[in-house]
């Protein structure tokens, strides 16, 4: 997969070490194809490229940390795509056939970008580039953060010097338009960015576009609704105790820990999960007893998976065929396995002899202590 570079935008901005102080471009440089064969850029972004166009991406990530997203352009009811501002701009970037037509879109673009908050000084690279063999055409936006504390090797005096604004491709951020899907399929409803930060000023420099919910969300709201339908179903008519449910349900949706709710039997859970994983086979499920975390797939559970209660405490049993360890040895990996009705009689004797444990009772003696 190769590109050709058709034009590029380079601008150096800068960060006052003041707070407040207002960000500002130091230096601007525009170059066309053929200067651009000839620049230090040229080594610097080669295979940069056709490495953004490769990487993965899904429509929905997993987590909100996830470094890829895709993002799609924000559309009133009723409107055209074009009537999206971030949109119309990145499409007069596309129609650029020079950097002399590319400059006015793309002051538009940095200036839109200086005006984010926690934006950091750095490089950003604005490129118009054709896909060769099929000539099709994709604008990719850059930005390299500087390099803290940098230096290079120098002579045998003074060692080493320091370099005060150095960047490197490593942890570049990238905006590519439109999306790729394959080589030859465009996606021109859709963005594709990546940032390798918590920071998320780079996806939010470009406001009239939104990024897809993770699956976590996704799946959290659907358990929620699964939960209020039941409700609805078990209390039909306007109850104390309805309105109880209702608001455990509401405190349970915002906490971001949470403990077993034991409200629903094991057949209920069951339909609820079907009806999630059909749709999403790859749903996790995370969880933890006391210190020990367990992680699966909520396919699993009913099948691999089981949760029990033995006098009070949880019991998790994993199912499964072959058990492989991994790394530093340990003694266990040469255990022959105890049946399990013996492991759950030892559960409930240790259980019951915590809860009975009988509690003194004073004596005579008790009063007139040795010491």
């Amino acid at each position: 997969m190769n590109f050709t570079i058709d034009w590029l935008s380079f601008y150096l901005m800068e960060q006052p070490e003041e707070e407040d102080g207002i960000k500002q471009v130091r230096l601007t440089r525009y170059l066309s194809h053929d200067e651009y064969q000839r620049s230090e850029l040229k080594d610097f972004l080669d295979g940069e490229f056709a490495r953004i166009a490769k990487r993965k991406v899904e429509m929905n990530p997993k987590t909100e940390g996830t470094p890829t997203k895709l993002g799609q352009f924000v559309l009133e009811p009723g409107h055209p795509l074009d009537s999206n501002p971030n949109y119309a701009l990145l499409n007069r970037l596309l129609a650029a056939e020079t950097s002399g037509e590319s400059k006015e879109p793309c002051q538009e673009l940095i200036q839109s970008y200086l005006r984010t908050s926690q934006v950091r000084g750095g490089v950003m690279i604005v490129v118009r580039t054709r896909l060769e063999l099929i000539d099709e055409r994709y604008v990719f936006i850059l930005k390299c953060d500087f390099e803290q504390k940098t230096a290079v090797i120098t002579d045998e005096k003074s060692l080493i010097s320091n370099v005060r604004m150095a960047i490197n491709a490593k942890n570049m951020k990238s905006l590519m338009y439109p999306y790729m899907i394959e080589s030859g399929m465009n996606d021109p409803y859709h963005v594709k960015i990546h940032q390798f930060s918590h920071a998320r000023y780079f996806e939010e420099f470009l406001r009239f576009i939104e990024y897809p919910q993770t699956m976590t969300q996704i799946v959290s709201e659907e358990v929620i609704s699964l939960a209020r339908q039941h409700i609805e179903y078990t209390y039909p008519e306007a109850s104390e105790e309805r309105i109880r449910e209702e608001e455990a349900i509401e405190l349970i949706a915002a906490s971001p820990k949470r403990e077993l709710a034991e409200k629903w039997e094991h057949e209920t859970v069951m339909e609820a999960m079907q009806i999630i994983t059909d749709r999403q086979p790859e749903v996790e499920l995370k969880f933890k007893l006391d210190h020990m975390q367990v992680r699966t797939l909520l396919a699993d559970y009913g099948t691999s998976l089981h949760i029990a209660k033995v006098n009070g405490r949880y019991l998790v049993l994993l199912e499964g065929e072959q058990l492989q360890f991994e790394r530093g040895m340990s003694p266990v990996e040469f255990l022959k396995p105890k049946a399990l009705t013996d492991i759950v009689k030892e559960i409930e004797e240790r259980s019951q002899n915590v809860a009975y444990t009988p509690v003194s009772t004073p004596t005579e003696d008790d009063d007139n202590p040795p010491w």
